[in-house]
């Protein structure tokens, strides 16, 4: 395919894969806590609104999860199929890992999340907003094991090779590994941020329509808090998790920085703000250099330097033309999720919040800039560690199965048509919910005088219509 190895298509096929994966979780678990939240403000406040946006976005939450699940599945049998290396190697420490993630979060979810989507006139009020809570418990623990494995194959510690595969001898080393905490944090709030915007974007979409019912405008509200409380944090969490990277991969940051060598003439080192790095010609080309802001941010110092990368192997070194692109692009995000929380504050003062136009587009047009930074992110993390597979133990190379690049081409291609079709059918389709808005949903609310509760007759009636928009008429009163 196109001149690419086996390897190259192997690789490819697990970037794509995974690059949709992570949208999903990514949604669930800022969901999952945001549901918490509404609910637990509704049994406080006793406001309707909290509960007509708790039904609304548990549709929304639903089918984001189910997406999840599907797209995950895949990743686990890659493993096997195009990685078998890597699995027979390190599958001593990944599979268990792996394995708590199934037998603690999935179980643990899957055994409330029935009753948070189907329970609310079958349970009391106490033991639903108990089920909701340990289903965003849940969510959290996934997101445990899964950066445990991930950072693991990061900063690997707490194991021995025997016979040319890892056995743990120090779990507890093996899971808070020198990343883990840090890895841990930014993810999670990472997954704040992306909901916020996601709920800010829908809510400003409404908004600039002309819909400004007491639901949109409190929604809208709450994710511009969260964007003002949360967004300095994740600045502050991704500096320690720089350093924490300076420490432990050395390469990572040079590449990063576009940084090749320290020059005696130079007696701090500067931020490289853009330049073009060229891994031939060893350099960076263009560069737009700001003197001292790379000491200051890297080292904490005003004359600190760090290692360039001509420090290191060739074979050693990951690919700085990409991961200085990602990375900006990532930082960059992350500034104008900032500043999207702060002009919120600012309008909340002059009382300007909902009505003022320009900063409605701006909002909407940061929807998607929490999920592409997560995206970005991830780029940055996997792509600066090559050529390892587990940093300084395995090289990636090694880690392939032995497959033809003929199959790999067509299962590769596959996978593209098939996850745009269903991924993209459920993704439309979340999109049409959200745009119809929680008011259009007629959710949750009694019709007689006993306080019954309407709901859908079947789980694909908790939709709001058809892909066609005609209603679904399908409901009975219990």
């Amino acid at each position: 395919m196109l001149g690419f190895s086996a390897f190259e298509l192997a690789r490819m096929q697990f970037a794509f894969t995974v690059s949709v994966h992570i949208l999903f979780p990514t949604i669930t678990i800022g969901l999952a806590s945001y549901l918490v939240v509404l609910e637990a403000l509704w049994l406080i406040r006793k406001d309707d609104v909290y509960l007509k946006l708790y039904h609304f976005w548990l549709k929304v939450f639903a089918i984001n999860f189910a997406m999840g699940v599907v797209s995950g599945i895949v990743l686990a049998y890659e493993f096997g199929t195009n990685w078998s290396g890597f699995s027979k190697f390190a599958g001593g420490v990944t599979g268990p890992l792996l394995a708590y993630e199934v037998l603690t979060a999935f179980f643990l979810e899957a055994g409330f999340l029935g009753v948070m989507l189907f329970g609310w006139d079958r349970v009391g009020r106490g033991l639903h907003m108990f089920a909701t809570t340990m289903v965003a418990i849940g969510t959290l623990i996934s997101t445990t094991w899964i950066l445990a494995s991930n950072s693991w194959m990061q900063t690997p510690q707490g194991f021995a090779i025997m016979d040319g595969r890892v056995v743990p001898i120090d779990w507890l080393a093996v899971i808070f590994n020198p990343s883990f905490p840090f890895r841990l944090v930014h993810m999670t709030l990472a997954a704040y941020l992306s909901t916020a915007l996601f709920v800010g974007a829908s809510g400003a979409w409404h908004l600039l329509r002309g819909n400004g019912t007491p639901e949109i405008r409190k929604m809208f509200s709450m994710s511009l808090w969260m964007l003002l409380l949360v967004a300095p944090l994740q600045i502050l969490v991704g500096d320690a998790h720089g350093l924490n990277t300076l420490e432990h991969q050395p390469a990572k940051i040079a590449a990063i920085e576009g940084h090749w060598e320290n020059n005696a003439d130079e007696s701090s080192l500067p931020l490289i703000a853009f330049g073009i790095p060229d891994m031939e010609a060893e350099k960076t080309n263009y560069a737009i250099k700001i003197p001292y802001l790379g000491s200051l941010i890297l080292t904490h110092t005003l004359r600190g330097k760090i290692p360039g990368l001509k420090e290191f192997a060739r074979e050693d070194r990951p690919n700085s033309t990409i991961v200085f692109f990602t990375f900006r692009l990532m930082v960059g995000l992350g500034m104008a999720m900032l500043l999207l929380g702060v002009m919120g504050a600012w309008l909340r003062l002059r009382r300007r919040l909902y009505d003022y136009k320009p900063f409605l587009a701006f909002a909407l047009a940061m929807g998607p800039a929490g999920l592409l930074a997560v995206l970005a992110g991830w780029l940055t993390t996997e792509i600066g560690r090559q050529p390892w597979v587990v940093y300084g133990v395995m090289r990636t190379r090694d880690a392939v199965s032995d497959h033809s690049a003929l199959s790999l081409s067509i299962t590769l291609v596959a996978f593209i048509v098939i996850y745009f079709l269903v991924f993209g059918t459920g993704v439309l389709f979340m999109l049409r919910l959200v745009a119809r808005g929680p008011q259009e949903h007629g959710t949750v609310e009694p019709s007689d005088d006993h306080g019954q509760i309407r709901r859908p007759a079947r789980p694909l009636s908790a939709a709001p219509g058809n892909l066609d928009g005609s209603p679904i008429r399908d409901t009975e009163t219990v």
